[in-house]
C-alpha cells in the first residue's frame, strides 16, 4: 500500500532565515543585503510549489552481506559499505519519494531568462529546500507508522549519496512505477521535476 502525503508551504519551515544561512553558508553572502530579495523570492515559489511526498514499505527478502545487496520484492539494490551498514538491521523497508513540484524551476529558468541570475540561483536553492524539508517531514510520518507497531526507524538514505550509486534509481522507480508525485527518471537517473528527493528508510 502506498502512503500519499501533501504539504502546504508553511508546513516546510522554508523561510528568509533559512534561505539566507544557506547563501552565507554556500557562497559568503551577507544575509541581510537580501533579506528583502529572499523575502519576496518565497512568495512567488510558495504561491506556485505542489510540494507532494509518498512512501511504500517492503519486507526484506535478503540482505547479502557480501555484495552488500538487498533485496525487495525481487529488485536488487546494490547499497555499498556505508547504507548497507545503516539498514542491515532493518526487517523491513520505506521507499519514498517527495517532490516541491515544477514551479520553482520554472521561476528560477524565468530568472534566468530575464538576467537575474541571483533570483535564478535564490530560487534553486528555495526548490532543494522545499524538497528536503518534504522528506525531512515524511521521515516523522514513516517512525511515526513504525511507532504504533514498536518499531524504530533509521535515518533516510537517497541513490548518489554514502557511495550508493545513483544508478540505483532506476531500481527504486520499479518499485514506485505509477507514483501519486508524477515524478520520472530519466536515462541518466535524474529526477523530473529536478527539485525531487527518493530514497530508503530502514524500519
Amino acid at each position: 500500500m502506498i502512503t500519499s502525503l501533501e504539504y502546504d508551504f508553511s508546513d516546510l519551515g522554508v523561510d528568509e532565515n533559512r534561505i539566507g544561512r544557506v547563501l552565507a553558508e554556500r557562497d559568503g553572502y551577507p544575509h541581510h543585503e537580501f533579506s528583502g530579495l529572499i523575502t519576496e523570492l518565497l512568495n512567488n515559489a510558495s504561491r506556485v510549489c505542489t510540494v507532494k511526498a509518498e512512501y511504500r514499505v517492503f519486507p526484506v527478502g535478503e540482505w547479502n552481506d557480501e555484495e552488500k545487496t538487498v533485496t525487495l520484492s525481487d529488485v536488487v539494490f546494490n547499497l555499498k559499505d556505508i547504507v548497507f551498514k545503516q539498514l542491515s538491521l532493518a526487517e523491513s523497508i520505506a521507499i519514498f519519494l517527495c517532490t516541491a513540484g515544477p514551479g520553482t524551476e520554472k521561476l528560477a529558468g524565468k530568472s534566468m531568462e530575464d538576467g537575474d541570475p541571483l533570483a535564478s540561483y535564490i530560487y534553486d536553492i528555495i526548490g532543494s529546500e522545499i524538497a528536503e524539508r518534504a522528506s525531512g517531514l515524511l521521515l516523522q510520518e514513516v517512525s511515526k507508522a513504525a511507532g504504533e507497531s514498536g518499531n524504530k526507524v533509521t535515518n533516510r538514505y537517497s541513490p548518489g549519496y554514502c557511495g550508493w550509486d545513483v544508478s540505483d534509481q532506476h531500481a527504486l522507480f520499479r518499485l514506485m512505477p505509477d507514483n501519486n508525485c508524477g515524478i520520472s527518471l530519466i536515462d541518466s537517473a535524474l529526477m523530473r521535476p529536478e527539485k525531487s528527493v527518493s530514497g530508503m528508510i530502514g524500519i
